[in-house]
């Protein structure tokens, strides 16, 4: 008899042990939020600026790639990929999706206070469509999306500024979220810019949302 309760106790501990792992297999730990600043993503810039229209001179035409998932650029030999989520050249954000690239990426503007925004949107994402009035979904033009544009006359440089409340949120084409706020325009992103600093330099926040939810808690 004591035999069989040893064994009876054995076989109760050895299936306990097997419910544990398997629930710890069937719910794992959730990857960890990312939050952090990308400084200086060169966006384009120019070699120079035409003396009479003062329109930049010496940019490739290409739009520098980023992906929130691996959180740095993307090759552009990539731009036929899903593996980036936002382009910038100049002042124009793209984002990756059927007239801009071949992802399924969408975004909207959300006005508000970045650190309060604690859930990405349900609705209301918008990709960029080439076809329509407003061809991008991030709009371009001052007081349009992101930015103010001042300046500008004969000989007085054109200053790019971030809107303050405005937050880009994204949902990417592996149907995570993630929430940004340009910083800066200007190459390490002076206080006070001038229109004379190198132009085409993005600095931004963002928060990732790598797990299956829309929080960026």
């Amino acid at each position: 008899m004591t035999k069989i309760k040893s064994l009876l106790s054995f076989l109760l501990l050895a299936f306990a042990a097997f419910t544990f792992n398997a629930c710890k297999e069937d719910d794992p730990t959730p990857d960890p939020v990312v939050s952090t600043t990308i400084s200086n993503l060169a966006a384009d810039p120019s070699t120079g600026f035409d003396p009479n229209t003062g329109a930049p001179i010496g940019t490739t035409g290409k739009f520098a790639l980023f992906s929130f998932k691996t959180g740095a650029a993307v090759a552009n030999t990539d731009s036929a990929t899903n593996k980036w989520d936002l382009g910038f050249r100049g002042t124009t954000i793209i984002v990756n999706s059927p007239t801009s690239g071949p992802g399924t990426s969408v975004v909207q503007i959300v006005s508000g206070i970045f650190d309060e925004l604690n859930d990405g949107p349900t609705d209301g994402y918008k990709s960029d469509d080439k076809n329509a009035t407003v061809k991008y979904a991030i709009p371009t033009g001052s007081g349009n999306g992101w930015y103010t544009a001042t300046g500008g006359a004969p000989g007085t440089p054109t200053i790019i500024k971030p809107i303050a409340g405005k937050i880009i949120v994204v949902k990417t084409a592996d149907n995570r979220y993630a929430k940004m706020e340009i910083l800066s325009y200007y190459k390490d992103a002076p206080s006070s810019p001038t229109g004379n600093e190198p132009a085409r330099y993005y600095s931004f926040r963002y928060v990732y949302q790598p797990n299956d939810t829309k929080s960026f808690k």
